[in-house]
């Protein structure tokens, strides 16, 4: 089993941010993964886009939907990613893993939360 294996089937993965102090930040968000590399979308406004902004290191490992652990930390690089063609694939990736979970919690979100970026982790 590779350390890439514990992703399979899993629905969250817990992605380690910093801050500038060091101080390592956890959030539990949906992903889709190609390869080495993993894809999340956020709101272009978050913490976890300005941290990665100012420190793209990361550390990844799935997790429950509550940010508990489902498997062991492994170190990757993240980037916010601009290129509108790859936005729309991870979207339509996203949609088929998902579902109508996805437009569920989507739709809720206001005109302001709105503004999507996508992240794009490469493990190390």
């Amino acid at each position: 089993m590779t350390a890439l294996d514990q992703f399979n089937k899993q629905k969250y993965l817990n992605l380690e941010t910093f801050r500038k102090n060091g101080e390592c930040m956890d959030t539990p968000v949906w992903f889709v993964q190609e390869g080495v590399t993993f894809y999340v979308i956020t709101m272009a406004n978050s913490g976890k886009v300005k941290r990665i902004r100012n420190n793209g290191r990361v550390n990844i490992a799935p997790c429950k939907m509550d940010g508990k652990l489902a498997g062991k930390w492994i170190p990757a690089e993240a980037r916010q990613v601009t290129d509108p063609e790859l936005s729309q694939t991870v979207d339509h990736m996203l949609d088929r893993k998902y579902g109508l979970l996805k437009k569920f919690f989507m739709n809720r979100r206001s005109k302001e939360e709105a503004q999507d970026t996508i992240l794009e982790i490469k493990v190390l």
